[in-house]
């Protein structure tokens, strides 16, 4: 664990073979070709619902009272459930195999499990004597598996296609909203005004805005770690350090272990500058913005909080306040990667304002990572 240390203006060095690499072979990287993720906990929940809703509505024909549908569905759920977590289970400890396989690879995979699935469920039918077992019943009992494992994927296939246009859009509104016009401004005069003072200075603000810029324009399907993320942070406060001087005064206390947890592009940069344009920016004296990132057991929080500037200079701070797009964004960008998983807060606390993150730790398979 790293112990708390300050804003710092010293560009970290790079190794040069990541300099020299060239942004072709970046692009060049393979896409993934999962169909879907079946570890996902949303993933799970919207199975079980899938196969659930159906019985449940099966067992109201021929059902006389409450307790018949009721003891009808409970015999419906012995049946239907156990095939469906078996058949999530295999999917999800044959992800890092079908992962490098071909679509119709994994296609074979689904249906395979699920005719495995089916000849279980009709085991478990004529163990509670449901139905007496006939000639054709395990070839009926296969196919209506393999037809129920093709009616998931499907299903979780097109909600993976439907969610893109919707990370798309909040892609495009994060970039208006984030890298603002005036930021740039800014830093190009602040990089001018150095080049005959302080050239090296100068040579860094530019480089960690070129960073900034290249990793705001990548695909919004990619996926970054918060690792990456954070070192991001810690550019963009150098450049505002560059403005502010010494009324910006950030630290940072990070935890190594959560460092490889998957979260979108650009999830941190606009959180910290939202706490230097409310919480410094505003002030005369300026204000501290803290980054606290810890993991505790299988997830990761990360708290960013900043001080609170007085109620007069807040009120003249309002006027030119935001509608707080970057905080919605981020909150759409999370959900639609970590779904149930993840978790977004703000609340002002002790007199400082702060944003908390709940993450997975694991890092996600099957994607594109920087």
């Amino acid at each position: 664990m790293r112990p708390e240390e300050g804003l710092s203006t010293r560009r970290e060095a790079r190794p040069a073979a990541a300099r020299a690499l060239p942004a072709a072979l970046v692009q060049m990287r393979p896409r993934s070709r999962l169909l879907f993720d079946a570890c996902h906990t949303g993933v799970v929940l919207r199975a079980l619902a899938l196969m659930l809703v159906p019985a449940a509505l099966l067992a109201l024909f021929g059902a006389g009272s409450a307790a018949a549908w009721l003891g009808e569905f409970a015999q419906l759920v012995g049946v239907v459930l156990p095939p469906t977590l078996l058949w999530l289970l295999l999917c999800c400890v044959l992800k890092g195999w079908l992962d490098r396989q071909a679509r119709s690879v994994q296609w074979g995979a689904v249906l395979v499990t699920g005719w495995l699935c089916g000849l279980l469920g009709h085991a478990l039918y004529s163990a509670l004597a449901l139905q007496p077992p006939g000639p054709l019943n395990w070839l009926a009992a296969g196919l209506t598996g393999m037809a129920a494992a093709a009616l998931l994927t499907s299903v979780l296939i097109l909600r993976q296609r439907a969610s893109q246009p919707a990370a798309t859009v909040a892609r495009l509104a994060e970039l208006q909203s984030r890298i603002r016009p005036h930021f740039l401004f800014n830093t190009l005069n602040s990089a001018i005004a150095l080049v005959r003072q302080d050239p090296d200075a100068a040579e860094r603000m530019l480089e960690d805005l070129s960073d900034l810029f290249h990793h705001a324009l990548k695909d919004a399907a990619s996926i970054s770690s918060l690792e990456r993320e954070i070192a991001l942070a810690r550019q963009y406060l150098r450049i505002e350090a560059m403005r502010f001087g010494p009324r910006l005064r950030a630290a940072f206390s990070v935890d190594d272990a959560a460092l490889v947890a998957s979260v979108p592009p650009l999830l941190l940069q606009p959180l910290v500058e939202n706490a230097v344009k409310h919480g410094v920016e505003p002030s005369v004296e300026g204000g501290d913005i803290h980054v606290l990132v810890r993991r505790r057991g299988d997830q990761v929080r990360v708290i960013i909080s900043n001080t609170v500037p007085s109620p007069r200079q807040l009120q003249a701070a309002a006027r030119r306040a935001g509608n707080g797009m970057a905080l919605a964004n981020v909150r759409a960008r999370l959900q639609l990667m970590h779904d149930v998983q993840a978790d977004f807060r703000t609340r002002v606390r002790e007199g400082r304002y702060e944003v908390v993150l709940t993450i997975p730790a694991r890092p996600l398979r099957g994607h594109d990572a920087e």
